[in-house]
């Protein structure tokens, strides 16, 4: 049972370091020149000088809701990490991890909604750039955690507690 909860665990905390990196690093989309987009600043690299130029990203609504959607599974998959902790010591024998399985699969939805937007929009933002370019590994990295958090809720939910 120890093994089995320190693999939830781990399973979790992993998911909550791709979930941060995804929201918080730069480089959701990279251009053919090396140039990086993510969804708080438009980043450009100087060659001359090597250092990153970042400006506020565009006033579009759908980046907002990527915003918003990648902030609220951040913080719905760290509610789920704190219920987590709470459950396991408070929480009488035999009981099942449902309001962290919800708030975990919450999470996992929340990620996905901002995953489908930005992959259906991110032409729209790319219109004033030249064509080519490909998703960086932040997009990945979110595209990832939306399968290991829907899996770590739905082991929640099943997960008994035992002594």
């Amino acid at each position: 049972m120890s093994f089995l909860l320190f693999a939830v665990t781990a399973l979790h905390v992993l998911i909550l370091i791709l979930l941060f990196v995804a929201t918080l690093d730069k480089s959701w989309w990279v251009l053919p020149d090396k140039e990086t987009v993510n969804i708080w600043y438009d980043c450009l690299l100087n060659n001359q000088t090597q250092v990153w130029v970042c400006h506020s990203v565009s006033e579009s609504a759908w980046l907002k809701a990527v915003q918003a959607f990648m902030v609220l599974s951040l913080l719905f998959s760290s509610l789920a990490f704190i219920i987590f902790m709470c459950q396991l010591y408070t929480m009488k024998r035999g009981s099942l991890f449902y309001a962290t399985g919800v708030f975990q699969m919450l999470a996992s939805m929340s990620v996905f909604t901002a995953a489908v937007i930005y992959t259906t929009h991110v032409d729209t933002f790319q219109q004033s750039r030249p064509r080519g370019g490909s998703f960086g590994y932040c997009f990945v990295l979110a595209w990832l955690s939306f399968p290991l958090a829907l899996i770590s809720g739905i082991i929640y939910i099943h997960l008994r507690k035992k002594e």
